[in-house]
């Protein structure tokens, strides 16, 4: 298996790097950390990012939504065009696997109507009949009112390294896992993707920093500490389940590299990218390249 890492939803809200943790000294630096696998069953999408729809029309992602985390909205970023720069056709992704649908996470949907979309059905229900504004506001149904061919996953299946259940998301592709990790959405998931001897783990937004990760002595921004508890479905879940990622690291650190969907250290580490001194001085573990 051939493992690309993409940044499909670069952000740079206000606040810089004493408030986020990465960026300059006034606007802080996000990614939108997406894999590409080549693999025997075709191409596998790990999330998306934000799609040529949302480039084309940013009103779509709501004003609030823009205003917070001011996306780099920009054809060349889509998940759509940076597959074409690699010399593959779009049409050949198979299976798009979704942490969550969060607008920066699936806003590249409609770009591939041919894949089957994988999700968990709490994640599915969730955005089909929202419950709360919250959950109103972080769905957007214009990304995939073009009906994709979804694939609802139950949180049942073997185990996984101490985690409660793990679902192989088609016969096809066995070594990419859906994970249960709710608290961040109602079912959001974490994508376990077996690299050689090792597990990459995409955590999504089950945490947002690397210094979270420390085994040691994890701490975060303080401005993504109060993003997560006010955007938790369950913030007691989300908490307990960055201490059971803690847990994994401190038991497992050989054979699981687990990463989320919008650290830029991680990300400048696992893709090759020069990773600048910020990182090393934040605690950054140090994770192998993919």
């Amino acid at each position: 298996m051939t493992i690309h890492h993409l940044d499909c939803a670069t952000m740079g809200p206000p606040g810089g790097r004493a408030l986020l943790g990465s960026g300059g000294p006034l606007t802080g630096r996000m990614v939108g950390h997406c894999l590409l696998l080549e693999t025997d069953g075709g191409l596998v999408l790990v999330d998306t990012g934000f799609g040529t729809g949302d480039v084309a029309d940013p009103g779509r992602l709501g004003r609030t939504f823009r205003t917070v985390t001011r996306p780099r909205l920009t054809l060349p970023g889509t998940a759509l065009h940076q597959i074409r720069a690699l010399g593959h056709d779009p049409r050949d992704v198979r299976h798009i696997v979704l942490t969550h649908l969060d607008l920066d996470h699936a806003g590249g949907l409609g770009d591939f109507p041919q894949a089957e979309v994988h999700v968990f059905a709490e994640e599915l229900a969730a955005a089909r009949a929202p419950a709360t504004r919250a959950e109103r506001d972080r769905y957007r149904t214009a990304q995939w009112a073009h009906g994709p061919r979804w694939v609802e996953h139950r949180t049942a299946g073997d185990p996984w390294f101490g985690f409660e259940a793990a679902r192989s998301v088609a016969d096809a592709v066995p070594d990419v896992l859906l994970i249960p990790l709710r608290g961040h959405t109602r079912g959001h998931a974490a994508v376990a993707v077996r690299h050689g001897g090792s597990w990459l783990l995409h955590c999504g937004d089950a945490y947002f920093s690397h210094v979270e990760m420390d085994p040691a002595a994890p701490h975060c921004p303080p401005g993504l500490r109060l993003f997560q508890r006010l955007m938790a479905t369950d913030d007691r879940a989300r908490t307990h389940n960055q201490e059971r990622l803690r847990d994994l690291l401190r038991e497992r650190p050989a054979e699981v590299v687990p990463f989320c969907s919008h650290d830029p250290y991680e990300f400048d580490r696992l893709s090759g990218a020069a990773v600048p001194p910020a990182a090393n001085a934040a605690g950054a573990p140090p994770h192998p390249a993919g």
